[in-house]
């Protein structure tokens, strides 16, 4: 490192990834700043600088000891070893600095000689004493793995025997009765049984309802009419749960619902398709499901705003992985089981192949690792609705009858604003009920969407958020449009 470098990361300051510090006196204190950044991204110890930044220098007595420190400590006081590198620094001043940088472990978790596991909390560090953090510590360096950890209080009973022997059988070509092992010897050869009872992977690939035994891991899928999250503004939610192939439907589904269908061919009878082809969104949910962090309590995140979908997963990307590496198929399993049996149960190709497919079949896809707040995202852009090109689901437009389906949509547009006029807030079935329509109709919906996207109409805030019930009503726009609009035809 240079004096000018030096003086640049002295000015900017101590954060996760560089500490200062003005001299060791006690070699476990030493140990513990190395123990903390090697179980974190690493980073760059400056010994001789206090915390404001102030430069105080070190003697060349001073340097001395404190490389037969570094040295005790990193080889005697950190378990496993690991291979700090010191450089002597002389800045323009003359103060003498030692810089200590610190490279990512690869053996997680490191600890002191008490056995403690530190991890850097912004520019200090901190002892890990919760249980989940350790497991992910474990989890990073490939010594243990959340979807082998058994899930407590379950038993066989708690799985869907049928759904298992359908898998078991389509797999391998046999049932589960004709093999010479009882069912729990099965579940264990499978690696879907620990110690007497299912793990994660057998509960979430063939649990009953795995969203009582793990409530935390489901989507969380929101539709928003613009391009922010808002806590009281959104088209669509659902909390979508299940085994993870039920999950990988269900937010199938909910896209499907909430994007565009753009024709396929120039007739009007040409099936319609994705405005994004649906490929891109099988294997970001699969790659999501899959691969998450199952050691964070957090649901993955399925948001559609009006220019973008966003699909944010628990968990950065693992160690010794990169966004580069992932773009060209090259990937670490964080949940090898899982993998391995979701292979046979979802659309999922395995070998690191799913972000490249997504990104051959659509360009515009950013991908966003975030340490810091441990989590990975991927951003699909929407594209621009060509005019007289997108259909909304639930409409089908005939070909002789366009113009007369156009007529329809726009009067039942103002059906709902004289009925919300009429009402005040309704929900919509009682917007149905006043339009004389049987139910909820996927047309009704398409509309209310519309009139959402359009800022006719607004939510009012629901007891719950995720009720079915909640309530539409007329805003000013809506209330302008419906004073200057001529009366539509019953």
């Amino acid at each position: 490192m240079t004096p000018l470098a030096l003086q640049t990361l002295i000015a900017n300051g101590e954060d996760t990834r560089h500490q200062f510090k003005r001299d060791f006196a006690h070699v476990d204190s030493l140990a513990a700043e190395l123990v903390a950044f090697a179980n974190g991204l690493g980073g760059t110890l400056v010994i001789g600088v206090e915390d404001d930044g102030s430069v105080r220098g070190l003697s060349l007595q001073d340097v001395g000891r404190l490389n037969q420190m570094l040295s005790n400590a990193a080889s005697q006081h950190v378990t496993p070893a690991i291979n700090p590198v010191s450089t002597n620094v002389r800045i323009e001043q003359g103060q003498l600095v030692m810089v200590v940088q610190v490279p990512p472990g690869l053996n997680k978790p490191y600890m002191d000689l008490q056995g403690r596991a530190w991890v850097k909390n912004g520019a200090d560090k901190r002892h890990v004493t919760a249980r989940e953090e350790i497991q992910r510590l474990f989890q990073q360096s490939g010594l243990v793995h959340a979807d082998e950890t058994p899930v407590a209080h379950t038993t066989v009973d708690d799985l869907d025997l049928t759904l298992f022997a359908d898998y078991f059988t389509r797999r391998y070509q046999r049932s589960p009765s004709s093999v010479s092992q009882s069912l729990t010897e099965l579940l264990q050869n499978l690696g879907l049984m620990r110690e007497g009872c299912p793990n994660l992977a057998a509960i979430l690939l063939f649990g009953k309802a795995p969203e009582h035994r793990l409530p935390a891991f489901t989507i969380k899928a929101v539709a928003f009419p613009g391009t922010i999250a808002h806590d009281l503004s959104y088209v669509d939610s659902e909390n979508l749960e299940g085994t993870l192939l039920e999950q990988y439907k269900k937010a199938m589904a909910f896209l499907r619902r909430n994007l565009h269908h753009v024709q396929s061919g120039p007739s009007f009878n040409s099936p319609s398709q994705l405005e994004i082809p649906a490929l891109v969104f099988e294997e970001l949910l699969v790659n999501a499901l899959v691969h998450r962090d199952y050691f964070t309590q957090a649901p993955i995140h399925l948001f559609v705003f009006s220019d973008r979908v966003e699909i944010t997963s628990p968990g950065c990307l693992p160690d010794r992985s990169n966004i580069h590496q992932l773009r060209y198929g090259v990937s670490r399993l964080r949940n090898p089981l899982l993998a391995g049996h979701a292979f046979h149960i979802l659309p999922y190709q395995g070998l690191g192949t799913g972000i490249p497919r997504a990104a051959q079949a659509w360009e515009n896809i950013a991908l966003q690792d975030n340490p810091v707040a441990n989590q990975f995202k991927a951003v699909v852009q929407r594209p621009l609705p060509l005019p007289g090109n997108v259909e909304k689901e639930g409409s089908k437009a005939e070909s002789k009858a366009e113009s007369k389906a156009e007529s329809k949509a726009e009067s039942l547009d103002l059906r709902v604003l004289i009925a919300l006029q009429k009402g005040g807030a309704l929900n919509k079935a009682h917007i149905a009920e006043a339009l004389g329509l049987r139910n909820v109709s996927g047309q009704l919906n398409a509309q209310v969407r519309t009139l959402l996207n359009r800022g006719h109409i607004e939510m009012t805030l629901p007891e719950k958020p995720n009720s079915r019930l909640q309530q539409y009503r007329l805003t000013q726009v809506g209330m302008q449009v419906l004073a200057t609009a001529p009366k539509p035809s019953a």
